[in-house]
C-alpha cells in the first residue's frame, strides 16, 4: 500500500486528507478512485500560520501517521513549473523545498481546477445531478466548467489508459453579450469600473451576482426588499477588505429559490442564462462527448434554478450547432470535496 497525502490549499482555509491506495500501476482512474481509502481528514485556518510545512507536519502529529510517500496540494491560483503564490495570502510554495521539510518523496502543486478535473473519476451516481444525457462517447474530450470565486474553465484528453487534465484561462475571455439587457449590463459594468473589457468571470462568479444585482437595482428592474438591500450596501462599504462580514451572493441565491424577493430572482435568472450561454461557448469549441461537467460553489446552491430549463435553452442556443450541443452530456457536481478527490488520485500517480 501507497501513503498519499492530498491538500486542498486556499487563503481562508486547508484541508488536508490522508489516503492509502494499493500497488497498481497501470490502472484507469476510476480503478485507481475505488481502490482509494480516506483515512484521516482535517481543515485549518490557512491565516493562522506562515507557511504549509507546520500545518502538514501537525496534521501528521494528529494523525499519528507515518510520512506519506507521495503529496499532492490543490491550490487556489497558478502553478507555475511546480511553484505557486497563492492570491489571498503571503505563502510561497515550491513542491522541492516541500519534499525536502516535510521528508516526502514525492511532492506537486496543481491548480485547483486541474484537480477538479482528476477528481471527477473519483465521483458517483450521488455525487452528480444530470442536466442532459446526451450521448457520451468514451474517447471524446471532457470539459469543466466552475463558478464560484471565479469562473474556473479546462478540459480532459485521453492519452492511453489515462486522461490528461488542462487548465485554461477561460474565464477571463470577454463577456459575449447577446442581446439588449445584457449589453445594457456590459456598459453598465464598463462604466461602473471605468475598464476596457468585461471577462466573463466578471459576470459568472459570486462577484458577478451581485453585479447583475446591483445593474438590475440601478435600472430599477424591481423594488429592493429592505433586508437584501441592507446585506449588499454592508458589502459595498467593506470593498477593499480581505474578509467581508456578509455574503450578498449567497443571500440573492436563497431569496430566489424561495422565491421571496423579485430582484434576486431576476437576478438569477440573468445568471442562469449567461452562464448556460458561456458553457455552451466553451462546448462548442471542444465538443467534450465524454462529458461537460458544472462545478464550482455556485451550481449545487441554487439547483432548482439550474434544472428549470433556462441554462440548458442558452447552451444549446447556437444557431445551427444546436443539434451538436444537444448530444453533449452535462452534469453537475455536488461533491464540494471534489478537488481533494482530484489531488488525492493524482498524487497516487507520482
Amino acid at each position: 500500500m501507497t501513503l498519499l497525502l492530498a491538500g486542498d490549499i486556499g487563503g481562508t482555509k486547508t484541508i488536508l486528507r490522508l489516503s492509502e491506495i494499493a500497488d497498481s500501476p497501470g490502472i484507469t482512474e476510476s480503478a485507481e478512485a475505488q481502490a482509494l481509502r480516506n483515512i484521516y481528514e482535517e481543515t485549518f485556518h490557512s491565516q493562522d500560520f506562515p507557511d504549509l510545512v507546520p500545518i502538514v507536519q501537525q496534521f501528521l502529529v494528529k494523525a499519528k501517521s507515518a510520512t506519506p510517500q507521495k503529496a499532492c496540494f490543490a491550490i487556489a491560483g497558478p502553478v507555475v513549473h511546480n511553484t505557486a503564490k497563492l492570491t489571498n495570502l503571503a505563502w510561497y510554495l515550491d513542491s522541492e523545498r516541500l519534499q525536502q521539510e516535510l521528508g516526502i518523496a514525492s511532492v506537486s502543486l496543481i491548480n485547483d481546477f486541474a484537480a477538479v478535473g482528476y477528481g471527477i473519476f473519483g465521483l458517483n451516481s450521488k455525487h452528480l445531478v444530470t442536466l442532459q444525457a446526451g450521448k457520451p462517447k468514451h474517447e471524446a474530450p471532457i470539459a469543466i466548467i466552475g463558478a464560484g470565486t471565479g469562473l474556473g474553465q479546462g478540459f480532459l484528453i485521453k492519452q492511453g489508459e489515462h486522461y490528461q487534465v488542462f487548465p485554461s484561462e477561460g474565464g477571463h475571455a470577454d463577456f459575449a453579450a447577446r442581446n439588449e439587457l445584457e449589453f445594457r449590463l456590459m456598459k453598465y459594468l464598463l462604466d461602473k469600473h471605468d475598464i476596457q473589457r468585461v471577462s466573463v468571470e466578471r459576470v459568472v462568479s459570486g462577484l458577478g451576482i451581485v453585479s447583475i444585482y446591483q445593474f438590475l437595482r440601478d435600472q430599477k428592474v424591481a423594488v429592493e426588499s429592505p433586508d437584501i438591500a441592507q446585506i449588499v450596501r454592508t458589502w459595498e462599504q467593506e470593498a477593499g477588505k480581505l474578509e467581508k462580514s456578509v455574503d450578498p451572493a449567497a443571500t440573492i441565491g436563497i431569496a430566489a429559490l424561495q422565491k421571496r424577493d423579485r430582484l434576486s430572482e431576476q437576478t438569477i435568472q440573468l445568471f442562469v442564462e449567461i452562464y448556460g450561454a458561456e458553457a455552451g461557448n466553451l462546448a462548442i469549441k471542444l465538443l467534450p462527448y465524454g462529458g461537460l461537467y458544472i462545478a464550482g460553489g455556485i451550481a449545487p446552491k441554487i439547483l432548482p434554478l439550474m434544472q428549470e430549463g433556462s441554462f440548458l435553452l442558452n447552451f444549446t442556443q447556437k444557431g445551427r450547432m444546436r443539434s451538436l450541443l444537444e448530444e453533449i452530456p452535462i452534469y453537475i457536481i455536488l461533491n464540494q470535496q471534489v478537488g481533494l478527490i482530484g489531488a488525492a488520485l493524482y498524487a497516487a500517480r507520482l
